[in-house]
């Protein structure tokens, strides 16, 4: 079964935000943090596609997603999750590729990301490169690595 990146529907916003609160419960967090974390992994219906977010889908369900915020020079990758019962089957790199090749395409020359912990490893082994610290949106006195990734033209 192959998989297939494609643009998300509005419709499928109370399902990202289900699927991006499960994939940061896969990392141990427990209902206090996820309940902190609830406006933050929010993905409205009237943002998706100015949030450009995006999907790997099998079968017509939604293994992932990525956002891809701002203007270029400089974006965001504001949201990266992936069902965890299919974290470590190349979705996510599939996702993050695809959503690079996507900012390059629109004038990007760098995405920051604001990672999990848990996932730093995943961008750095993506190409990201460690910039510092930013407190979390969600829960405070917590840092957040950021992490840069130079667009290659």
């Amino acid at each position: 079964m192959s998989v297939r990146i494609r643009p998300a529907r509005a419709a499928e916003a109370a399902a990202l935000t289900g699927l991006a609160l499960r994939s940061k419960a896969h990392w141990g967090y427990d209902a206090d943090f996820l309940a902190a974390c609830r406006d933050e992994l929010t993905v409205a219906a009237d943002e998706v596609v100015r949030r450009r977010a995006t999907v790997a889908d099998r079968d017509g369900r939604v293994l992932g997603f990525t956002t891809l915020e701002g203007e270029p020079p400089v974006g965001v990758l504001g949201m990266m999750f992936v069902e965890p019962q299919v974290i470590g089957q190349g979705i996510g790199r599939l996702l993050f590729r695809h959503t690079v090749t996507a900012a390059r395409e629109l004038g990007f020359a760098r995405l920051t990301i604001d990672a999990d912990p848990h996932a730093e490893p995943f961008y750095r082994a993506m190409g990201a490169v460690r910039a510092g610290d930013v407190p979390s949106g969600s829960v405070a006195g917590r840092l957040l690595p950021r992490l840069v990734l130079t667009v290659r033209r």
